[in-house]
This record gives structure tokens, sequence and C-alpha cells, in this order.
């Protein structure tokens, strides 16, 4: 193949690859954009439910509660550690009972244990429900969780409506009262504090997945537990607000392929460049060589 062509054909496809790259990485930010913008509609019953994520606000920690044996306690008793946090309400006849069943499924997979590295605070936002409602929600969670004297680290609270309203509204959890079914309206998600009582990570749903849930409660405790391959994982993974998980860094990775990607072609490019060059002029080549020959004296 003539030099001319061969170098026509690598800047063809140098040029494809620079513009297969530019796609890849600005239409990801794009397409996530354009799916955030959809709303999706509400009925009227839920137009004022919903989760509000409100990262970093302080949540007010001397709201005064009732703990699962009637005692008064406060959010800054259980301060000091991360802490997970679910509104609930007891005898709500589903999604608290999977939400709260969540927790202890990813607490179970976890090696860290409530009362030792982190907290777990459940508080009712029924104002009528009573701390006996609440000892028997505890008792039936920690047949489940069965891990020794970890029954310090769960507290399932009770208290007034301004209470659990100032704390629901602090921190995004929009609920509603529906007094033709006697029941709550409300979203399903789980909030891990940092110790100091502030927002760190929402999850949604009613399934935490172990590994998120351990890197938010490393993440909320300023690396203060967890091991160096934790923060190792989360030096690759990143929070992702709008799913309410960890995701890989798959933009930069991409960035960073498509450096490596470019700098393949450059190197490339040039070696065929300095090839058709000695191609094209032999002669030079060896008198350059010849030049740079140190010279032998004689005997």
């Amino acid at each position: 193949m003539p030099a001319h062509d061969l170098q026509s054909k690598v800047i063809r496809i140098f040029g494809l690859i620079c513009v297969h790259w530019w796609l890849v990485l600005f239409s990801v930010p794009v397409f996530a954009q354009m799916t955030n913008s959809q709303t999706a509609w509400k009925p009227a019953a839920l137009r004022n439910v919903g989760i509000e994520q409100r990262m970093g606000v302080q949540v007010p920690l001397e709201l005064p509660f009732a703990d699962e044996l009637g005692r008064p306690v406060t959010l800054r008793q259980y301060s000091g550690k991360p802490m997970i946090l679910a509104l609930v309400y007891y005898q709500c006849p589903s999604l608290c009972n999977m939400v709260l069943n969540g927790i202890v499924r990813s607490a179970k997979s976890l090696k860290m244990t409530a009362g030792n590295e982190f907290e777990v605070v459940a508080v009712s936002f029924d104002p009528h429900e009573t701390p006996e409602m609440a000892a028997a929600k505890k008792a039936s969670y920690m047949k489940e969780y069965e891990r020794p004297k970890s029954e310090y680290g769960w507290h399932f609270l009770t208290g007034a409506a301004a209470s659990s309203r100032t704390l629901a509204d602090t921190v995004g959890f929009r609920y509603s009262y529906d007094a033709l079914t006697n029941q709550y309206a409300h979203a399903s998600a789980i909030i891990v504090l940092t110790p100091e009582g502030r927002t760190s990570q929402y999850f949604y749903g009613i399934e935490y997945p172990a590994r998120d849930l351990r890197l938010a409660l490393i993440e909320a405790s300023h690396h203060r537990i967890g091991s160096a391959i934790d923060q190792v994982m989360l030096y690759c993974y990143h929070w992702d607000p709008a799913r309410g998980k960890y995701g890989l860094v798959i933009q930069n990775v991409l960035r960073i392929a498509g450096l490596l990607t470019l700098g393949s072609l450059l190197t490339f490019m040039l070696i065929m460049f300095r090839r058709d060059f000695r191609a094209a002029h032999p002669y030079r080549a060896v008198d350059t060589h010849r030049q740079t020959r140190p010279h032998r004296g004689t005997v």
C-alpha cells in the first residue's frame, strides 16, 4: 500500500474514533438530564406524599420522644455513631414492615453490629402509638437479627405529633393521614445520618443492598469505621442520589479509556509517519546513522 494511502486511512480511522468517544462522553449526561426531567403523574391522595432529599441538613436532636420502655429520650442520645433512621408506624399493614425487614436483612449481612459501629432508630409518626407497640415490634426484630447484646443498638421510638412531624419535615419525608382507611399514606425509605446528626444518604424502597449500606455507614462516619478495602471501594464508587445507590463512576472510566485510546492512536500514527519518512529518505537515514556512529582509532 502506498504511504499516502496508508496515512489517509489512519487519519480517517482516527477521526471516526474521536467522533465515537465524543458521543459516548457527552451523550451520557444529556440522557441523564432528559430522564430526570420526566415527571410521574400522581393521584390526588399521594400529591403530598414523597421524599425530598435534603443532604447535609442537621436533624433536630433535642426533639422529645419515648423509647420502647416508655423512657423519655432524644435523638442526641443515639448520636456519636452513624445512624440508620426509619420513619414508620408500627401498625402499618404492609409497607413499614417491609422497610424494617429490609433493614434487618441488610444489617444481618454486615460484619458491623448495631450498637457497636452504628445505631438503628425507628420513629413512629403516628402519635397514637404507644411504647408497648414499639416494644413488641422491637422484640420481633431482635429475634430475627440474632446478634448478642444488639438490642442496645436498636431503638423504636414513639412521640407526640409535633416531634415526629418536625423530624419528618426536616429530612424531607412527607406523609398524610387518610381518615377513610385510618391509615397513613407515605413513601418507603431509610436515611443514614452522620454521628453529628446530619443527613448523609437516602435509600429508597424496601431493599437496601448490604454493600451500599456498608459504604454509606463508612462514609457517614467520616471513614472512622471500615477496612482498607472499604476505603478503596468508596474511591471507585460514588453515591447516586437519584437512584439511592452507589454506582461505579462510569463516566470517569469512559473518559480515561477514551484518553488511552487517543494516546494509542497518536503513538501509532507517529510510528507510521516515522516509518514512511525513513522509507522515503533511505540515504538520509543511513548518513545520519553514520554521523552519529563513534569513530574508532587505528592501532
